[in-house]
């Protein structure tokens, strides 16, 4: 029952969208199809994207509210730890909306490794495809001098893994008093990163590249919309 789901539900459905963004728009390239692909599944997440957008906004001012607090009641630790704990109670932020859309990207990178895994070519494909999705014949799989399908690179993974450590780096600058695990996350996390997308297919890599691009263009245009108000004391 559930392989069913999973094939005809989930793995069939994006299959053959694959193909068709690659007969059409993408003019029989893979990578543009994939990227394509990205770009659409992020405009369907876009409403998650928004409240994710809104939640930081509000963690924003959450951070000062508590910071603020704790200057105030340095010298008693009692009435400090209950003010910290109406200012969490009254702004509670639901970490849902970014749990739906990680898990919507890792369920497509599951299926896009599960597409070249069980190959774009010859009888798979006739099978699998759809009768209004035309027969593209042999998939052209290289993206500007690289094997989409190949493993062991390091530029497609050393990019992602590089962007990971500045993001970090900056998210992390201006915290205070920083501990040892923030070190330790500053330095593994995106070497793990790169580890991992080493060994997998190089068509991962684009995907999450072309997703974290696209994060950072449309986050900085909501939070436009969702600049964190600071109260006034």
């Amino acid at each position: 029952m559930l392989a069913l789901i999973w094939h005809d539900f989930l793995y069939q459905p994006l299959f053959n969208f694959l193909i068709w963004l690659y007969n059409g728009i993408a003019g029989q390239n893979l990578g543009w199809a994939i990227v394509y692909l990205t770009i659409t599944l992020r405009i369907i997440l876009l409403p998650f994207t928004i409240v994710d957008e809104r939640n930081k906004a509000k963690n924003v001012v959450l951070y000062d509210e508590v910071k603020r607090v704790e200057k105030g009641y340095e010298r008693d630790p009692v009435l400090m730890k209950e003010e910290v704990r109406k200012i969490l109670k009254t702004r509670k932020v639901s970490p849902w909306a970014k749990a739906i859309v990680l898990g919507i990207q890792a369920l497509v990178l599951i299926l896009l490794y599960q597409v070249f895994l069980r190959g774009i070519t010859g009888e798979k494909m006739a099978k699998i495809l759809y009768q209004s999705v035309d027969f593209p014949g042999v998939i052209n799989t290289v993206f500007y001098g690289f094997d989409l399908g190949s493993r062991h690179d390091i530029i497609g993974p050393g990019i992602v893994g590089l962007w990971l450590l500045i993001e970090i780096y900056l998210g992390t600058r201006r915290k205070i008093g920083l501990i040892k695990a923030d070190l330790i996350f500053f330095l593994l996390f995106p070497t793990a990163v790169f580890f991992a997308l080493w060994w997998l297919p190089l068509v991962k890599s684009l995907f999450i590249l072309t997703t974290m691009l696209f994060s950072v263009i449309v986050g900085r245009f909501i939070r436009v919309f969702f600049r964190p108000k600071k109260t006034i004391h």
